[in-house]
């Protein structure tokens, strides 16, 4: 367990004879360090809870876009493996064609770097990290709880932790999730793999990413460099088990790569929430993947993680000094409005173009990759000076043919 900023954060406030947080945050992923930092910046006294040693694995793809790289704390330094300068595009692995930009697109890094990085500027704004804890649940009633004001967070060793508010980002299997009563419309399985290459491989690659639209409803596959390795990976409705794997070695056999041994492959499932699930209940928030945030159609999270973890953490101060609970409440209702307002129209907008994309993937692929104002939508999105919001609200006809999509 690593504490070595509690004495410049002050520790926690002595309540009776129980410490008592400010906020503590579950889960230290890019939603967790993000909400920690804010909370800490803001000056008050935060815990950052992980239940795995840092830095650790995790499943992703590792695309920095835009809104990603603006939602990064002050003066962060990217740990980047490559900069896309490239897209190729391809159908089931045909009609492959590829679209360049003089400038960067979007940057790659690998997540257990960047996870580290967050977690580390989060304790240089005055954060405590604890690693090795896992929390099996939080109270807001009951013996644990001392008084209105204060959460429970009970570790899997038995030690309770105080706090005036909770941050929930401890992944899509959230057990925060489960308390606020998070509910979910869209569950996807994503089967990746980082794969050694030699340099030969490596230079075919670097700068440019393949995209490539799958065999099977909504699904897609991917090809990320980074260095001397490469990111493999696909993704599809869950349910479909036997055949997202067959799509995921058709893939790479198709690329060249079966024949090199991955340094990694994993599974994982992403989550997105349902319209009216809750982001919040009593003195505890959820952000990130804990509160199913993340774009429909491609499934990207990241960007998401660090938008709702940095407003739940500036939130969270605002419920740490609620008096009572109805303005706990209220404070919770405005994060929930903020979230919904912005993130929340970029996900309707991304239902509706995977409803698109699940129905006429050929279709999507042409005016992608033929029709040049298409071209400079996705890369205005990716480098961050539009939404898919924005385009949709700036560009009528767009939105009246994805409502007529949608709703057929």
């Amino acid at each position: 367990m690593s504490s070595d900023n509690a004495a410049r954060s002050g520790g926690p406030e002595e309540s009776a004879d129980t410490a008592v947080w400010d906020v503590v945050v579950v889960g230290a992923g890019p939603a967790g360090a993000s909400a920690a930092h804010a909370a800490a910046t803001a000056g008050r006294r935060v815990l950052l809870l992980e239940k795995a040693e840092l830095p650790r694995y995790k499943t992703c793809g590792g695309g920095i876009i835009g809104p990603s790289r603006d939602a990064l704390p002050e003066g962060f330094e990217l740990p980047l493996r490559d900069r896309v300068h490239a897209v190729t595009f391809s159908l089931n692995g045909k009609l492959s064609r590829t679209r360049r930009s003089r400038r960067m697109l979007f940057g790659l890094i690998n997540r257990p770097e960047f996870d580290a990085g967050l977690v580390e500027a989060a304790k240089l704004a005055g954060a405590e990290v604890r690693t090795g804890a896992t929390v099996s649940r939080v109270e807001q009633h009951g013996p644990a709880v001392p008084d209105r004001r204060t959460v429970a967070v009970v570790l899997a060793s038995g030690e309770t932790v105080l706090a005036r508010a909770v941050v929930g980002a401890d992944g899509s299997a959230s057990r925060i999730g489960a308390h606020v009563g998070v509910k979910l419309d869209q569950v996807d399985l994503g089967l990746e793999a980082e794969i050694p290459v030699p340099p030969s491989v490596a230079e075919d690659w670097a700068g440019r990413v393949l995209i490539d639209w799958g065999p099977l409803p909504g699904s897609y596959g991917w090809v990320f460099p980074k260095g001397d390795s490469l990111t493999v990976g696909v993704i599809s409705a869950r349910g479909q088990g036997a055949a997202t794997k067959r799509y995921f070695e058709d893939f790479t056999a198709r690329l060249g790569l079966a024949g090199f041994e991955p340094s990694v492959s994993s599974g994982h499932l992403t989550r997105c929430r349902a319209e009216d699930s809750p982001l919040s209940r009593g003195r505890v928030l959820v952000c990130g993947d804990a509160a199913g945030l993340l774009e429909p159609w491609t499934r990207e999270g990241i960007s998401y993680a660090l938008r709702s973890g940095r407003m739940a953490g500036e939130w969270a101060v605002r419920i740490a000094e609620a008096q009572d609970a109805v303005d706990a409440r209220r404070q919770a209702l405005n994060y929930a409005f903020a979230v919904k307002a912005g993130l929340g129209v970029e996900m309707a907008v991304g239902r509706k173009m995977l409803a698109l994309f699940e129905r006429r993937p050929g279709l999507l692929h042409a005016v992608l990759t033929s029709f040049r104002p298409a071209w400079n939508a996705f890369v205005k999105i990716t480098r961050g000076s539009t939404t898919l919001g924005e385009l949709v609200r700036d560009h009528p006809v767009a939105g009246r043919a994805l409502s007529g999509v949608s709703s057929s």
